[in-house]
């Protein structure tokens, strides 16, 4: 059973510029993450992977990529996978997040959500965490997340 957002991004992403298209549809949706500039570049049940660049204006005092910058990266990111991955009768919101700065972010940042635990099938509200890593260019992991989605059936009617 697939959502709506991974039946777009399935459609989208085969036209030349599909990538960027979604991307753009999301921030439409969700307009605060477009201060990030986002780029999906994969979309899976289970699986969300989201770039950013490194531009002057998601950068702090120091030069490096924000700290809050890093956080809409990996909220964006879980929110999506959720909505990819979760079935189409139950809803979600994030509830919280706990975060590691492990380094200096610097250049371009890819992040990727995956579940800690399989897809949610209660038929109760419950808790979902959803980690996020974030790598340099490198390939070193410069931020981690753990982001506690809150996942319950969607009311009737």
């Amino acid at each position: 059973m697939s959502a709506p957002v991974l039946s777009l991004y399935r459609r989208i992403t085969r036209w030349p510029a599909g990538h960027w298209l979604f991307s753009r549809l999301v921030c439409l949706k969700a307009p605060y993450f477009a201060t990030i500039a986002p780029r999906f570049v994969a979309l899976v049940p289970g699986r969300c992977e989201v770039r950013i660049r490194d531009r002057r204006r998601v950068h702090n005092h120091l030069g490096t990529v924000h700290a809050i910058a890093l956080c809409n990266l990996a909220e964006l990111s879980a929110g999506v996978m959720t909505d990819a991955t979760v079935p189409a009768d139950m809803r979600w919101i994030p509830k919280g997040m706990s975060v590691e700065y492990l380094k200096k972010a610097v250049g371009t940042l890819h992040g990727v959500a995956t579940p800690e635990t399989s897809a949610p099938v209660a038929a109760a509200a419950h808790e979902w965490p959803v980690r996020v890593e974030v790598t340099d260019h490198a390939g070193e992991t410069v931020f981690r997340a753990r982001v506690l989605m809150w996942v319950s059936p969607r009311k009737r009617g």
